[in-house]
């Protein structure tokens, strides 16, 4: 049962639903809840608008994969499923969501891919296990805009992480459907994000 209950589509500014809309195909009910709070709500999505745009290298679909690993290693499974549905929107293939957590053998992700993955994970960690091997690594495949970017998409998914396991979010069907698809061979489940 969720911490807070998140508000009818009809209290939630239209101006978030606009967004969400195009990158979830509907308003998550974590900005459902945050809008109980309108103001944090608008900044956490500029924040999202920002941190998810792309100036360099990095994608749509990659940055989608970046906030599953940050998700996967704090154990938030609402913001799994979300990530993942994120990510199949944006153009992900079944073989990379099979391989997400045995990337490092996979075939289907770059060099530099694979390197994003291992500073999501270190940077996600608690304590932080960014180390200067890791530092070093990102340096030879990223410029430093790309890291910022790297580290906000890190940054942004430790914050709903945080929020949704405290809230307990209840999980939308799409996001469920889609995680139960690509992620229940890793023994994913909804937990207590389910209905």
């Amino acid at each position: 049962m969720p911490l807070v209950d998140p508000l009818p589509d009809a209290e939630t500014p239209p101006e978030l639903a606009e967004f969400f809309n195009i990158t979830l195909g509907g308003t998550p009910n974590s900005i459902r809840t945050m809008s109980h709070r309108p103001e944090i709500a608008r900044a956490f999505t500029a924040l999202n608008r920002a941190v998810m745009a792309n100036h360099g290298a990095l994608t749509d679909e990659l940055k989608r994969l970046i906030g599953y690993m940050t998700s996967r290693v704090t154990g938030c499974r609402y913001c799994q499923a979300h990530t993942v549905l994120a990510a199949t929107r944006f153009g992900t293939t079944d073989e990379r969501l099979r391989d997400l957590w045995t990337y490092r053998d996979s075939a289907h992700f770059t060099a530099a891919e694979k390197v994003a993955f291992d500073f999501a994970i270190a940077a996600a960690s608690v304590p932080n296990a960014v180390d200067d091997d890791i530092a070093s690594a990102m340096r030879e495949h990223w410029d430093d805009g790309d890291i910022v970017e790297i580290l906000g998409v890190v940054a942004l998914f430790g914050y709903l992480n945080r929020w949704n396991d405290s809230m307990a979010t209840t999980l939308e069907a799409l996001p469920t459907q889609t995680a139960s698809q690509h992620l229940s061979v890793d023994g994913w489940s909804a937990g207590k994000h389910g209905t």
